[in-house]
């Protein structure tokens, strides 16, 4: 179970620290170099990127991160290290919280970009932009925010998750040693002899009155 409830703590953790580099990216370089560019630049290359993020390498940290934090909650509510189950309810609370963001804000802004078509058709490009851009932008420093506060949750629940293990393995063996039997000093029988010459000796067996 230990070993399940570390693996579990570890994966989330990475899969989380993964979320938020992305979106972090986004927000202090990726978004800023595009707003340099020209609007056909700036809906082109976006259009591009929401199309090519759509695969395998981020939807299954993006997706199955809910479900191991959710069963790294439970391990640890159940199993050990519970002094970090505050940390982990914080960290899923944070990213259930990115991820409606995400779901109800930044995708719906996808599709509203990719639903205005091929950037050489469109007839007003800065207003196609001006309405995407902004909104995307600042909600998106948003989730880069509410991961990365997770993530450092989850650091922290792995310290005192570590610093806990410790106690615990300590705790467990002086449990065990309750249950094993004491050692008593039992007198020798028949008595050793004194070492030392002229010191009364106990007789090596009872004496009977002739």
């Amino acid at each position: 179970m230990k070993h399940l409830q570390t693996g579990v703590l570890l994966v989330a953790t990475v899969s989380t620290g993964l979320m938020a580099g992305l979106f972090a990216a986004f927000a202090y370089a990726v978004m800023p170099g595009l707003g340099r560019s020209s609007d056909r630049t700036f809906i082109e290359a976006m259009q591009g990127i929401n199309k090519a993020i759509l695969n395998p390498v981020f939807m299954l940290p993006f997706m199955g991160t809910i479900p191991l934090l959710g069963l790294a909650v439970v391990l640890a509510w159940r199993g050990h290290g519970r002094s970090a189950l505050p940390w982990l309810i914080a960290a899923l609370a944070l990213y259930v919280v990115a991820f409606a963001v995400t779901g109800g804000v930044n995708v719906p802004l996808n599709d509203q970009l990719a639903r205005a078509g091929d950037p050489g058709h469109i007839g007003h490009l800065a207003t196609v932009r001006a309405d995407f851009e902004n909104k995307w932008v600042l909600w998106n420093i948003v989730r880069a925010l509410l991961h990365t506060v997770a993530f450092a949750c989850l650091a922290w629940a792995l310290v005192v998750y570590g610093a806990h293990r410790p106690h615990e393995s300590g705790s467990e063996a002086r449990n065990e040693s309750r249950h094993l039997p004491r050692n008593t000093e039992a007198s020798a029988w028949p008595p050793v002899p004194s070492p030392h010459p002229g010191h009364p000796q106990t007789a090596p067996y009872p004496q009977t009155g002739a």
